[in-house]
């Protein structure tokens, strides 16, 4: 069985260093090969361009900007009347990935509006969600970009997110109808929303493009304790195949390097099974 591929989430990772190009250094130097982030478009382009190649880290995954995030957004794909401002995050987020090499964007839905009724909104916001990833989908398909849907748990991050079950964005992906918009796993959501941990990868395996990972509840490092045995996680994605990326994006305890020895074991452990 093939090891699994970790790779540094650098917006909850190494933030003991003020900006993204040192953070990607800093991963590579903590023994990461691969990068991922949620926003860097407040970042110069070319400076993230010459930390990636100086670095030689690979950047696998950031997200479509979320809007205004002091108004209260965050994503727009699933949000109706703002079809336009989506189109035009996703040409940002496509000219950054095409320049860091990026293969992955997570398209990120939105929240319900405030006070809204959501039996009613649920069925608009699903179909302008289902129109906006088929658009994605067609502009993602020229530049060999893959675009993802992550639920995000309503019962303790994100109340009105409109996304927050697998089997909803199971759902949402057969409607789409194509390959390149697949399923992000985080696996913290998971657990809270659903549980089920290990039948959930079993299933839903063929349509999960990245995975995430975090201890529950705290939503601390892999190594801290918690509800999740993630040696246990490690075997069945392993055994199961799992060729994809596992982002870690935790909230150190500590400083970050304090909080991979976690990954450090796991590591050790790999590479004396080589030898």
């Amino acid at each position: 069985m093939a090891p699994l591929k970790f790779c540094a989430n650098i917006s909850w990772l190494f933030t003991e260093l003020p900006d993204f190009s040192q953070r990607m250094f800093a991963a590579v130097s903590a023994g990461f090969t691969a990068v991922e982030a949620a926003w860097l478009y407040d970042s110069d382009l070319q400076e993230l361009q010459r930390a990636r190649e100086a670095s030689g880290v690979e950047l696998v995954l950031i997200n479509s900007p979320p809007g205004d995030l002091t108004a209260g957004d965050l994503g727009l794909a699933a949000v109706p009347g703002r079809e336009a401002e989506f189109r035009k995050g996703l040409d940002v987020s496509v000219k950054y990935a095409r320049a860091l090499d990026c293969k992955r964007i997570h398209l990120m839905a939105g929240r319900f509006p405030e006070g809204a009724d959501r039996t009613v909104a649920a069925k608009e916001m699903e179909a302008v969600f289902v129109q906006n990833l088929k658009y994605a989908a067609d502009i993602l398909s020229k530049e060999g970009m893959t675009g993802l849907i992550e639920p995000i748990n309503s019962r303790i991050s994100e109340p009105r997110y409109f996304l927050d079950s697998p089997h909803h964005a199971a759902a949402i992906l057969e409607q789409v109808g194509r390959p390149n918009i697949q399923l992000q796993m985080d696996i913290f959501h998971w657990q809270i929303m659903d549980g089920n941990l290990t039948q959930n990868l079993r299933r839903y395996l063929p349509i999960i493009g990245h995975i995430q990972v975090a201890q529950v509840p705290g939503r601390n490092d892999p190594g801290s304790a918690g509800e999740l045995n993630f040696s246990y996680l490690w075997d069945t994605l392993e055994q199961l195949g799992y060729h994809g990326y596992i982002g870690c994006e935790y909230k150190p305890l500590g400083l970050t390097e304090q909080s991979l020895t976690w990954i450090q074991q796991y590591w050790a452990q790999k590479n004396t099974m080589k030898t």
